[in-house]
């Protein structure tokens, strides 16, 4: 608040701002003693910078808020919205895979789910240590020490630009990648010290879908139920 101060005789200490603020704000019947300074009062609107009357300019300020109160509203029920689809298309996902009753078809159940339930463009799979019977399926194979070392040491999904790692190449249009996300899969929860025994890997040729910044937690999920599913391999 400024400290502007208000001419007085040469005797008396000059009155400032503050000092009228206060006295306002310790004696709230003061406009009811004085309402005509009240209604004469007038201040400069943000809208066209006219001059108003208190009465118009808290006005004013009141349907602002509310408008900021709906609109905040409004994105709530459209956050909940989105919450329930994603909910509803991940519950989906899983009851998909549990109704596999042939383990070699749970990859393509994995992937499938993924391009059809989630609209991802481009999806990957890769599954190690798995029985015998497997080791000689696509899922199981084409898998560099390095590209293992890399997924067990994820603790929580990766998502960012496409910076060309080795997973990337497993997705069928790898040049098209622009983002990408890769889902580490492993006994127990996603952040165990349990090492990684597959890869799940999702690309997109936008950019933004798969940001860094975006938030895992639903990726960290499904990677936990892929992994629950897919265990039945090894």
């Amino acid at each position: 608040m400024t400290t502007t101060s208000i001419p007085t005789s040469s005797n008396v200490p000059p009155i400032t701002e503050d000092d009228i603020a206060e006295f306002l704000v310790n004696t709230p019947d003061f406009f009811e003693r004085h309402a005509e300074v009240l209604a004469s009062v007038t201040i400069t609107s943000p809208h066209g910078h006219r001059a108003v009357s208190l009465h118009e300019r808290q006005a004013e300020m009141l349907r602002e808020k509310i408008k900021g109160l709906e609109q905040r509203v409004m994105e709530m029920v459209r956050h909940s919205g989105e919450n329930t689809s994603i909910s509803d298309r991940t519950h989906e996902w899983a009851r998909r895979m549990l109704a596999v009753k042939e383990p070699i078809r749970l990859p393509d159940a994995v992937e499938e789910g993924m391009r059809e339930l989630f609209d991802v463009p481009q999806v990957a799979l890769r599954v190690w240590g798995v029985s015998a019977v497997y080791g000689g399926e696509t899922f199981a194979q084409g898998v560099s020490d390095d590209a293992r070392a890399f997924a067990s040491s994820l603790t929580s999904p990766f998502c960012g630009a496409n910076m060309g790692f080795e997973p990337t190449q497993w997705l069928p249009e790898a040049g098209q990648v622009q983002s990408l996300a890769l889902l580490p899969l492993r006994d127990g929860n996603i952040d165990s010290t349990e090492p990684a025994f597959g890869l799940l890997v999702l690309g997109s040729q936008d950019a933004s879908r798969f940001d860094a910044a975006m938030g895992t937690d639903l990726l960290t999920r499904m990677a936990e139920l892929a992994s629950s599913a897919l265990s039945r391999l090894r």
